[in-house]
């Protein structure tokens, strides 16, 4: 009679779970890369096929990848507004606006940016409700750190003033203007463009997207030393997410920490290093080793940026040293940051 009574206790359970998920939902999932690269193909993918299995295939996903719904600038207030339930967006494309995630994409932070994605996430997590009050903010990843691309040998910072270049974030925008060039504000799908009409003279972007987007027919010379890296974050409409049944968001809040942000990044790597051994091995490229000399004076010029940084932080209510501080030991913990990094 005992054994009776558990097994109708088990399948009401199960009954009762089943219906509990039974909330369909399709999720639309804006990103502005090609279909084709490998963070969609890979890490996208292995995401939301966990989220669909876990949820008991009550959550799909409907992709809109190269920028179908809206700009690659626009991308948080897609999610914001529910243009998409779920965008990948860019941080650092709209100035000024997330002062606390510009931490992560000041030059001469990161090295390591797969272990650091998963640090860079804990740590930001305990900001982002404040400065994403509109979304969820799932988790922020960086690509494998990027340099600059020239159609000239570019060694020391004092060459940049006059040129033109397009910068990857407003962080190194302002970094460009620091060293008295003029950004070319352009996205990634637009830069070939740029660099090939003579509008842009040279590109701070990761080496093995240069191929993806075909910007290694217009640029041959390359610093070889991780100079900066692009932080991007998977967002979440808060209205979506809170239509959701109490067992759907608990699916997502699983999918939501550091060890998925450095499972989503993992295939990019990969896809980055290849590409970088390929500009290192090609006769038509030229990788320029930096002088000691050379990469102290690239550090002293970005030191600015953290100073520009903390009081911009600072006036929006927070305490840079502790940002600082936070962050600095979540890093060295997993032996993320570069070295000489701008906030030893």
């Amino acid at each position: 009679m005992k054994s009776y009574k558990l097994l109708i206790g088990a399948l009401c359970l199960g009954s009762w779970s089943s219906a509990a998920m039974a909330q369909d939902v399709t999720l639309r999932f804006a990103h502005w890369l090609p279909a084709q690269q490998a963070l969609p193909s890979t890490g996208f993918k292995e995401w939301t096929e966990s989220i669909h299995e876990a949820s008991r295939g009550s959550i799909r996903f409907q992709m809109f990848p190269a920028q179908q719904l809206g700009s690659a600038e626009n991308h948080y207030d897609m999610a914001a507004n529910g243009i998409a339930d779920i965008t990948w967006t860019n941080p650092g494309y709209t100035a000024g606006r997330f002062p606390v995630s510009d931490l992560l994409q000041l030059p001469f932070v990161i090295g390591d940016t797969l272990n650091g994605s998963a640090a860079a996430t804990e740590w930001y997590q305990q900001y982002a409700d404040q400065e994403m009050s509109e979304v969820v903010m799932c988790m922020i990843h960086g690509h494998y750190p990027g340099t600059l691309h020239s159609k000239e040998e570019i060694r020391h910072p004092d060459q940049i003033s006059g040129m033109s270049i397009r910068p990857a974030t407003s962080t190194i925008a302002q970094f460009v203007s620091e060293l008295g060039g003029a950004s070319v504000q352009v996205s990634a799908p637009e830069a070939r463009e740029a660099l090939a009409r003579g509008t842009a003279d040279a590109i701070f972007f990761p080496s093995g997207a240069l191929n993806l987007f075909g910007i290694d027919k217009t640029t041959r010379y390359h610093i070889d030393y991780p100079v900066y890296s692009s932080w991007q974050a998977i967002l979440i409409n808060r209205n979506t997410y809170e239509r959701l049944n109490d067992q759907q968001q608990a699916v997502i809040d699983d999918h939501c920490n550091g060890e998925w942000a450095t499972r989503v990044s993992r295939g990019w790597e990969e896809e980055e290093l290849a590409g970088l051994e390929k500009l290192r091995t090609s006769p038509e490229h030229t990788m320029i080793e930096l002088t000691d000399e050379e990469l102290a004076a690239w550090r002293e010029a970005a030191m600015p940026l953290l100073e520009n940084w903390a009081e911009r932080v600072r006036d929006a209510g927070y305490e840079p040293e502790s940002l600082v501080t936070d962050l600095r030991e979540r890093l060295a913990a997993v032996d993320a940051m570069v070295e000489g990094a701008l906030i030893e």
